[in-house]
């Protein structure tokens, strides 16, 4: 139980697909946390919302919502995962370098652990526990 607590290969400790699956259900869970208050919000008609990068504040509610709910559900059931985290990192950055550009650091401490997070799950791809395993194969 020692070596396998020490060992620095994770295959050792346990399945990476395992590992995969876990994070990327965790990580896009609490993404919805976000963006389902968000699409609600738009149903009910009210599309206030910042302007980060000048292209309207309906313009952009619209595309974080697409990120963090739409994009975000498609990470969760691992369903054409790398295209769906490219929104994903982009409103990231976006909240992160610019929305909260002058924020203290522990305001921005949540976006960067989705940023970092997205990233991550782009590097390692869905895993073998995804629908893009079973649609797409190898």
């Amino acid at each position: 139980m020692i070596k396998k607590l020490t060992s620095v290969r994770i295959d050792e400790f346990v399945n990476p697909d395992v590992a995969i699956l876990l994070f990327r259900i965790g990580t896009a869970s609490l993404m919805l946390t976000h963006g389902i208050p968000k699409l609600l919000r738009i149903l009910e008609g009210d599309f206030s919302f910042g302007d980060p990068i000048g292209i309207g504040s309906t313009a952009s509610l619209i595309l974080v919502t697409f990120a963090e709910a739409i994009c975000a559900t498609l990470v969760l059931i691992g369903l054409m995962t790398r295209a769906s985290l490219i929104p994903l990192i982009i409103a990231m950055t976006v909240a992160v370098f610019v929305a909260h550009a002058g924020d203290p650091f522990s305001d921005k401490e949540l976006g960067l652990f989705f940023l970092i997070s997205f990233a991550v799950l782009f590097l390692t791809g869905p895993g073998k526990y995804s629908l893009d395993e079973k649609i797409f194969g190898k």
